[in-house]
C-alpha cells in the first residue's frame, strides 16, 4: 500500500511540473509574440555611401602604399588575412595577422583603427569589408587585388614593354622593394 501511495504521488507530482512548466512556455511564447523582440542596437547603413565609397575605391590600399608602410615599420593599421591557417602558414603578407572570415566577428578590433583586409580572392575580403563597415568601423578597407595584387604588384614586379625612362625608373624601385619581401623582377610579356 505504502509503494501504490508513492508512486501515485510521484506521478502526481510529475504531471503537476510538466503542467506548470507547459503553462510558462506556453506564457512566454504568447509574450514573445506580442511583445518587441529585444534587440541589441540598431544597425543603419547608409548605401549611397558604401556605393560611392565602393566606386572610388576610397576603400581600398594599393598594394605598393602597403608595402611602403611594411619597409618603413610603420605601426598605425592592422593588416588581416581572412584565409584559413594553412593557406596562412604556406605564405602571408609580412605583419599581417590571421583571422579568418568565420572568426571575424570574435576578433578584437577596435573601432577607430585603420584594418586592411585581405584574402586569396576579392569576395572573401568584400565580405569582411561590408560586415565591419555594418557595424560602424570606419578605418577598414580592402587590399586592392588581394593577395594576388600583392603578389603581382610587389613581389614579383613585371618590367614594362618598350619602357619610358619614367616606367624604367618605377621598375627599378620596384624592384628594391621585391627584393625586401624576397621577390624578383618579372621579363616583359606582350600583350
Amino acid at each position: 500500500m505504502r509503494d501504490r501511495l508513492h508512486i501515485q504521488w510521484t506521478r502526481w507530482t510529475q504531471w503537476n511540473t510538466k503542467r506548470a512548466l507547459a503553462t510558462v512556455a506556453f506564457a512566454l511564447g504568447a509574450l514573445a509574440m506580442a511583445g518587441q523582440p529585444i534587440r541589441g542596437h540598431l544597425v543603419t547603413v547608409d548605401t549611397q555611401e558604401l556605393a560611392i565609397l565602393g566606386k572610388s575605391q576610397a576603400d581600398q590600399v594599393q598594394p605598393a602604399q602597403l608595402a611602403d608602410w611594411i619597409v618603413r615599420g610603420a605601426s598605425d593599421y592592422r593588416l588581416i588575412d581572412l584565409r584559413d591557417a594553412a593557406e596562412f602558414a604556406k605564405y602571408h603578407i609580412p605583419t599581417s595577422e590571421n583571422v579568418p572570415i568565420a572568426d571575424l566577428a570574435d576578433a578584437v578590433l577596435a573601432r577607430n583603427e585603420r584594418i586592411v583586409l585581405y584574402s586569396e580572392g576579392g569576395a572573401p575580403a568584400a565580405q569582411a569589408w561590408m560586415l565591419l563597415r555594418i557595424q560602424d568601423y570606419k578605418g577598414v578597407t580592402t587590399l586592392a587585388g588581394g593577395l594576388d595584387g600583392w603578389k603581382n604588384d610587389v613581389v614579383f614586379p613585371r618590367v614594362p614593354v618598350n619602357p619610358t625612362p619614367a616606367e624604367t625608373a618605377e621598375f627599378s624601385r620596384a624592384l628594391q622593394v621585391a627584393q625586401f619581401f624576397g621577390g624578383r623582377g618579372r621579363a616583359a610579356t606582350a600583350a
